[in-house]
């Protein structure tokens, strides 16, 4: 999967710019604050629908203006495709997939795929529990629209619930019934994505384990299980056993939850518990280890996206070459091939002598290196790509 071009009006910094990228290798170089990562944002804007700033639409648009968008044009294996997503600051976004309006964004997910990197995820092996399923759900979601969906509708429940818990106008004993139907929708959801988080984790398992191994020359062993109060290693795949099970352990707790007015269980304090040579990796692993396991966890998120689809996703990396010492900057390059990278850096000279697209960006301007013609693209268009 290959980006050809992607359009930017008023997004960010961004007033607008239309940057076109080769198969290989692209690095989007220069200063601090000048739209780099504003670039790779809105590329991955596409891959999970939303930011992974974790901010509104609205919070996305260039200060002052009313509307704004972005346009990408990939290469899949079968052929071009083009989305677009439009914001607004006073109504819901406008998303279309190959011109067709798209109302629903577990119908907009899944066509485009893309892996990020950032600083952030180096901190995902010491980091709040939030941030390990942070990255399943960004991962799974990509592979299948019907996890996105579950996960939507579990939010919505689990917002009605926490809404009735703190509802102390009215009596325990009168919130009761919508407690029980609401806990049953969400036992049903909870179990649907715990289930499909566990197998993404015994796939993902076995990838990261052999990249920090072959990192480390067979020095170190990563393992990584899915941890959840929904205990479903009880029941094996039974989902009906699971959801059951769950549903009663929650109401056993009804009295608690409502003392407590919040949902004390659900995945949405499930956890990812990663270990390294058989010890919690969160409690004993350097701050050398917590990164080649980051790392490797990102190559097999690159490699079960592969497996699932037959082709590598579009790889995002936004500065992680400066977080990394030499060794893990040489392997992860050499790990690269067959794939296509959208890079930021402040060190041009990091690249040097390498076959890289160098992309020079500018308080929001990009200008690059030489004009990048894809099969089937017009001189104009290609005048439009160096503009």
């Amino acid at each position: 999967m290959n980006v050809n071009t992607v359009i930017y009006r008023n997004f960010r910094n961004i007033e607008e710019a239309r940057l076109t990228f080769t198969p290989g290798v692209n690095i989007l170089w220069g200063n601090n604050a000048q739209g780099k990562t504003n670039a790779l944002e809105g590329i991955y804007c596409f891959a999970c629908g939303k930011s992974f700033r974790g901010v509104r639409d609205r919070e996305l648009l260039r200060f002052g203006a009313e509307s704004g968008g972005l346009e990408l044009s990939f290469t899949d294996a079968r052929r071009e495709q083009h989305l677009s997503l439009q914001l607004f600051q006073s109504k819901s976004r406008q998303m279309k997939k190959n011109g067709v309006p798209v109302r629903k964004s577990s119908d907009f997910v899944g066509t485009f795929h893309g892996v990020l990197f950032c600083p952030e995820h180096l901190s995902m092996i010491k980091g709040a529990p939030q941030l390990r399923r942070a990255f399943l759900d960004a991962a799974i979601s990509q592979l299948r629209p019907a996890y996105l969906a579950a996960l939507t509708d579990y939010a919505a429940v689990l917002k009605q619930r926490n809404a009735l818990l703190k509802n102390e106008e009215q009596d325990e004993r009168v919130r009761m019934p919508l407690y029980e139907v609401l806990t049953s929708q969400m036992a049903e959801l909870n179990t649907r994505i715990v289930l499909t988080r566990m197998k993404y984790i015994r796939l993902l398992d076995t990838s990261v384990s052999g990249f920090l191994e072959d990192m480390t020359g067979g020095r170190e062993r990563a393992s990584l299980a899915y941890q959840s109060d929904a205990q479903p290693e009880l029941y094996g795949e039974a989902g009906a056993e699971i959801s059951r099970a769950f549903y009663e352990k929650c109401m056993s707790y009804a009295h608690r939850e409502f003392a407590a007015q919040t949902t004390l269980h659900g995945c949405h304090r499930d956890d990812i518990l990663i270990s390294l040579d058989g010890r919690e990796a969160r409690l004993y692993a350097s701050q050398g280890q917590d990164r080649s396991i980051a790392l490797a966890m990102k190559l097999g998120e690159g490699e079960l996206s592969r497996a699932a689809t037959g082709e590598y996703p579009v790889f995002l990396f936004d500065d992680v070459l400066s977080e990394l010492d030499t060794g893990r900057q040489q392997y992860l390059m050499q790990r690269l091939g067959g794939r296509q990278v959208i890079m930021t850096s402040c060190n041009e000279s990091l690249f040097s002598g390498m076959d890289v697209n160098m992309i020079h960006v500018d308080e929001g301007c990009y200008e690059m290196a030489c004009p990048v013609l894809h099969p089937g693209q017009g001189q104009e268009e290609q005048e439009a790509a160096v503009e």
